[in-house]
């Protein structure tokens, strides 16, 4: 009888095995998934991952793939040579679900930062993922029935060792459609748009403050206008058609659209999408030079803003980010920038900041008024300003702007001022992190009384300059900080080695994998009337 006979049982068991594991494989392959929509779907910051977790994900299947096969193998061939029931091949089968299953409990319960989000995308992708899985446990079953008879039910334990190959290639078959549904929806967005032909667009970009600089400018616009950003951090191409095509309607006089980028283009694409008539650019810095390469191609990038924006249409810049001043002289549309002297067209003065917010004088045209917000920082401020500069030139009044900024609230986790108990103060600064705003974060630290501790993973993204960079962070961290949490394998011994250098006590540095030690660790301390800094917080892909 050969194996694809009608009347074989054997074909339709081998069938319903590659579909149970084609699911079971789904389960399995959670962390690969979870890393690649963490990556974009880009394929390869996919394989920079395992290439800088040194495949340690890759070893755990490679265990549960020998210890499975042995154990069903040598199952097999035990009961082949006792000449039972050839039904009692099935045996070994049990040893690889139940390791299959303990895999998957571990797996799921470890923590997460970012847990996979089953999007209508990661559907699609779960569907043909389950497909190919299903046919090639099916052949591997096929080829052994012909090679080796025994064994040929253990060999779907070799299924787990291929998934970090399997999950890639099923990207990429995807990748066309995904780029045609992509590109429906980014027309839909357009035709939608020129439904409004008096909407006022407004795009924001920057190497860091877009976010916070998107939700400052809402909040002061709104004193006037009906303003709609873009939710959250949606700042790619899908996240601000699914902004427009969600929640713009015809009450909105004002769409705002963050601006995100991580490689030559990204901005010039959104702003073929948006076409904006205003722009600001936050800050340009070497934040994501592992994808841009160097410096000149994050400036390019950034300066597409420029490029993009409509006729007639005005750009503002950040003047205390020094290359935003050059960007500035470059440029030859109408511009305003803003900072901190009065060779700003929009400037503060008498600045003060305690653990309250900050107080500061606003100058625009020789004009000026007081203005207080809860918000702290200076980096606060600098991004306040950009947003006053381009709500006064879209009509607002200062008293108007002045009433916005006293509404402004903190950012979730971007200095965020958290009282906890046994005065306990959490700066939660967890958002992200760059060397820039490493350097303000520390600078508001320094305002508060007590014992300061900061927990930190480090910084990413900065490409060959990571490595010194986390080396002058922990130099900076040890003028200021009496003790240091580093929560991350990859960085600690160069943040450890930049804290050396300027001779903090080795005692007070505890190195952790994950923050799910965190709390113990500052229990064991018995911390009182101290300030924690949480400094940045990696998503899963950076640990």
């Amino acid at each position: 009888m050969t194996f694809f006979s009608v009347s074989n049982i054997h074909i339709y068991i081998a069938v319903g095995l590659s579909i149970v594991n084609a699911i079971l494989m789904w389960f399995v392959a959670y962390k690969f998934f979870q890393i690649l929509q963490l990556s974009n779907y880009r394929t390869k910051e996919y394989f920079t991952w395992i290439k800088d977790t040194k495949g340690r994900y890759i070893s755990r299947l490679f265990m549960l793939t020998i210890l499975s096969l042995a154990l069903m193998s040598v199952t097999n061939v035990i009961l082949d040579t006792q000449n039972v029931n050839e039904f009692w091949s099935y045996l070994g089968l049990i040893f690889y679900f139940y390791l299959t299953g303990v895999f998957i409990y571990n797996l799921y319960n470890a923590p997460k930062k970012t847990p996979l989000k089953i999007t209508n995308r990661m559907n699609r992708l779960k569907y043909v993922f389950f497909l190919v899985c299903a046919v090639i446990t099916f052949l591997l079953i096929w080829l052994f029935t012909v090679v080796f008879d025994p064994i040929r039910y253990a060999v779907i334990a070799l299924t787990p060792i291929m998934l970090p190959i399997i999950v890639p290639i099923v990207n990429l078959i995807m990748a066309p459609i995904e780029k045609l549904i992509s590109r429906r929806y980014i027309v839909l967005a357009k035709k939608k748009l020129k439904k409004y032909p008096n909407l006022i667009k407004i795009g924001i970009t920057g190497s860091f403050g877009k976010t916070s600089t998107k939700f400052f400018l809402q909040t002061i616009l709104s004193e006037k206008y009906s303003v709609l950003a873009s939710p959250f951090s949606y700042n790619t191409p899908m996240g601000i058609t699914k902004s427009i095509i969600q929640y713009l309607d015809f009450s909105h006089q004002i769409l705002i659209a963050e601006m995100g980028a991580r490689f030559v283009g990204d901005i010039k694409e959104l702003c073929e999408l948006v076409s904006p008539q205003y722009g600001i650019i936050t800050s340009v810095g070497e934040q994501h030079l592992q994808t841009f390469k160097t410096l000149d191609n994050i400036k390019n990038t950034k300066y597409e803003l420029v490029e993009g924006l409509a006729k007639g249409g005005l750009i503002v810049f950040n003047g205390e980010n020094e290359i935003c001043q050059e960007l500035y002289d470059k440029t030859n549309i109408d511009k305003m920038i803003t900072g901190f002297n009065d060779k700003f067209d929009v400037f503060a003065s008498n600045m003060v900041t305690d653990k309250s917010g900050t107080k500061f004088t606003l100058h625009i045209q020789g004009q000026s008024i007081d203005c207080s917000t809860k918000l702290l920082g200076e980096h606060n401020i600098e991004d306040i300003l950009t947003a006053v500069a381009l709500a006064h030139k879209l009509g607002l009044s200062l008293q108007e702007i002045a009433n916005g900024i006293s509404r402004l609230q903190p950012i979730e986790h971007r200095l965020q001022l958290i009282s906890s108990s046994d005065n306990i103060t959490i700066l939660d600064d967890s958002y992200n992190g760059s060397i820039e705003g490493s350097k303000k974060a520390l600078d508001i630290l320094k305002m508060f009384e007590g014992e300061k501790i900061v927990v930190t993973p480090g910084l990413v993204e900065l490409g060959v300059k990571e490595k010194q960079a986390n080396i002058e962070f922990g130099e900076r961290i040890a003028q200021v900080a009496d003790k240091v949490i580093i929560v991350n394998v990859t960085h600690s011994l160069d943040i450890k080695q930049g804290l050396l250098n300027k001779n903090f006590d080795e005692k007070n540095i505890y190195q952790i994998d994950t923050l799910n030690s965190i709390s113990s660790i500052i229990r064991k301390m018995q911390l009182k009337n101290c300030t924690i800094l949480f400094y940045n917080d990696l998503p899963d892909n950076y640990l």
